[in-house]
């Protein structure tokens, strides 16, 4: 047996999932909301028969081995190493093995370009103007540059990258995949030059990036710069500071969200350890999920101009979708750093007073427009009514409805129109994405799902097929398995998932999985549940016989034939329609 399959045989995956969400016993399996989509009702399953996981609701599904990948964000070499570990097996790969992931090998030259810059700031001489800077006008300690490990990139066009090809031997792709160095005529180049560097570095602890910032306003070039998007930087899913605060997060249940390097740094020199700094304009999904395994609640604590209101609208109906409760932290026109500065106390009491994001948008739009107008009303419920219909919770949801009925002195019931106009509108489009099936199809699966949960599946899958004789599945992946189970039992096998499954080509297993974890109603007993599925063969049967009378009524069009065997068929229908509509 390979370490890859020797790994997934030793881990128990209800034990692997369960440690980062709760799991409820559901029959022989354990359901509970899923972790990668926003749902009300529980559609992620997890069987430890199967050793696997689905979601019904998103579509993602696997093993051990891809919850760990989706759940983390990680490669599949890093999953092995962790569950290797869990497992207690000892990987007999080489080093060289590993580092054939690119991902890892930009984490590994991160790590010594992030040292490098530190040595630069702290012991040489070209980093003594930055050092000065930090200290005198930033007011850092050493204590704090070297907790968030900050560090300078000097002027030199070449200081980092002949270093590392040097030095480390690291080679010119590795730098130019890293982002840390960019090629041009054959020649490699730094990207960052005369800037104070921040390392960006995930929940796990890997260094993914850097951001750079120009240690005086008024010189060349954009005040930050961070590292473009590599293998295994992405903007969009990263926070600076997220591994130093993540166990403050989950000891106050609420994440502090600024929007830049000093700010974090000044929070944290206060005692305020639960702050990240966003990495974009505004929250992606990425990041609201990733927020959302920390805690349940997000302060946003973003800059009070156009651009951080605008920052704010965009970010509400994301973190919304996670379920989280978001306030607004107001500071008067500065940010956190500036703020924290000049009176920690002033921060850390606009914390602690701290406004829902839905009575702090309403409060400004009232302010804003004049509510007596109808252009001010419609400003007011165009700005505001598409954030009020994203709410989760209705009960919130009819909150704050009243309190705009009564802010602008317009019907519940007129608004209450409105939303539902502009939910309708959303829905509409959403419905246009979706593929319908039909329910031949839906009984196909569950008809198999029925089989493969059943106590005795080879005696169901008999009862079936007696009545589904010469039936054509319109589900191609059902019907292959059909044939399996079919070939499967003519040859005498025990019948168990195990080895069923064993046996199944690997674009078949999906469907099987799916068929397997979807959760069945509740019967009363193993009769009614034998009942059920003979009362779905036999619907499925009648499309098979409806089908027949079409083709038949099709070849005797205009020919003056017997049509016995079509009301033969007919007579059957109606038995079978008779016998359902009994049951």
């Amino acid at each position: 047996m390979d370490q890859v399959s020797q790994v997934r045989e030793k881990i128990d995956i209800v034990g692997l999932i369960s440690s980062y969400i709760p799991l409820k016993k559901s029959g022989r399996n354990f359901t509970t909301n899923c972790p990668f989509h926003n749902e009300k009702t529980p559609s992620f399953v997890v069987s430890p028969e199967r050793q696997i996981w689905h979601c019904f609701g998103c579509g993602r599904g696997g093993d051990a081995y891809s919850f760990l990948m989706e759940y983390e964000n990680i490669e599949f070499i890093e999953a092995l190493r962790t569950l290797a570990k869990k497992a207690g097996v000892n990987l007999k790969f080489t080093s060289d093995a590993f580092s054939s992931s690119k991902k890892e090998k930009i984490f590994e030259v991160n790590k010594i370009a992030s040292l490098f810059y530190n040595f630069i700031l702290l012991k040489h001489q070209s980093g003594k103007q930055a050092l000065e800077y930090l200290i005198k006008k930033r007011g850092l300690t050493s204590r704090l540059i070297n907790t968030f490990g900050i560090g300078f990139s000097p002027t030199g066009r070449r200081d980092l990258s002949n270093y590392l090809i040097n030095k480390k031997n690291f080679s010119k792709k590795d730098l130019v995949d890293a982002g840390l160095s960019y090629e041009k005529d054959g020649e490699i180049f730094d990207f960052f030059k005369r800037r104070i560097m921040f390392p960006l570095i995930d929940h796990r602890g890997n260094i993914i990036g850097f951001s750079g910032r120009k240690i005086t306003d008024d010189s060349f070039g954009p005040k930050y710069i961070n590292t473009k998007e590599t293998e295994a930087y992405h903007k969009g899913s990263t926070f600076f500071g997220l591994n130093i605060a993540k166990d403050e997060i989950k000891k106050q249940g609420a994440t502090l969200v600024v929007e830049g390097e000093f700010d974090v740094i000044s929070a944290f020199s206060q005692g305020i350890k639960n702050t990240v700094a966003l990495k974009g304009t505004a929250f992606t999904e990425a990041q609201a999920l990733l927020l959302s395994r920390f805690s349940p609640k997000i302060l946003l604590c973003f800059d009070q101009d156009e651009a951080g209101f605008t920052a704010l609208k965009k970010s509400i109906p994301i973190i919304e979708k996670r379920g989280l409760s978001i306030s607004v932290v107001i500071l008067d026109g500065k940010d956190p750093d500036e703020v924290i500065k000049k009176d920690p106390v002033v921060f850390k009491k606009a914390i602690k007073n701290d406004i829902e994001v839905y009575d702090f948008l309403l409060d400004k739009l009232i302010k804003e427009n004049d509510t007596q107008e109808a252009s001010g009303k419609r400003k007011i419920t165009d700005d505001i009514l598409p954030l009020i219909s994203g709410i989760q919770n209705e009960i919130v949801k009819e909150h704050y409805l009243k309190k705009l009925s009564k802010s602008i002195d317009t019907s519940y019931e007129s608004l209450l129109r409105q939303l539902n106009k502009k939910e309708d509108e959303k829905k509409e489009k959403v419905f246009k994405k979706i593929q319908v099936r039909d329910r031949r199809e839906i009984l196909e699966e569950y008809l198999l799902a029925l089989i493969l949960q059943s106590e005795n599946p080879r005696d169901s899958f008999t009862k079936s097929k007696d009545i589904l004789s010469s039936y054509e599945f319109r589900i191609l992946s059902v019907g292959k398995i059909f044939a399996e189970i079919s070939n499967f039992s003519k040859e005498g096998n025990r019948f168990n998932l195990k080895s069923m499954s064993a046996i199944l080509l690997k674009e078949l297993l999906p469907s099987f999985d799916k068929c397997f974890l979807v959760p069945l109603p509740k019967f009363e007993n193993y009769t009614k549940y034998e009942e059920e599925i003979i009362r779905v063969s036999k619907e499925l049967r009648i499309f098979l016989l409806k089908e027949k009378v079409k083709k038949i009524s099709t070849e005797l069009k205009g020919k003056n034939t017997d049509i016995l065997e079509i009301e033969k068929i007919r007579e059957e229908i109606t038995n079978i329609t008779m016998q359902l509509s009994s049951q």
